[in-house]
């Protein structure tokens, strides 16, 4: 027995899905989230002293200048004093304004010196900064 079915039948059933209601959720739902992440960054506090970034390749002999928790600076081993900051790093990377300067700071330091440092090293032409941290460890499940 066979069923043939012609244009002009009446009983032809569409097999189409309506997909106008999924787009109009999507579209809220992404509205909803272009409204609230902007708002869900607000006065949330970090810990900057921790960082789980890739670390990178060390190079040979990098320049630490480091901030120690009573705001005294050191070049590598070296403390020494404010005024003498750019002759410290003219000597420490042989007058080479292109090599990185990696700034290490103690926890305790308040983020205004760590910028005033940061100040200074651009002021002397030290562009390339790096900022020094811990690794975060994970933790084992």
């Amino acid at each position: 027995m066979a069923v043939h079915f012609s244009k002009d039948d009446e009983d032809v059933e569409t097999h189409d899905i309506n997909v106008t209601p999924f787009i109009d959720v999507i579209l809220v739902l992404l509205i909803i989230f272009m409204v609230a992440a902007p708002l869900a960054t607000v006065d949330i506090p970090v810990e900057l002293p921790t960082s789980n970034a890739e670390p990178q390749r060390r190079p040979d002999k990098p320049v630490f200048l480091t901030i120690r928790a009573d705001r005294s600076l050191a070049v590598g081993e070296d403390m020494i004093a404010h005024e003498s900051l750019p002759s410290a790093l003219e000597a420490a990377t042989k007058g080479n304004r292109e090599e990185r300067i990696f700034v290490r700071a103690d926890r305790a330091v308040n983020y205004g010196d760590v910028m005033e440092v940061m100040n200074a090293l651009r002021s002397i032409g030290y562009l390339k900064i790096g900022l020094v941290g811990l690794e975060a460890r994970e933790e084992k499940r």
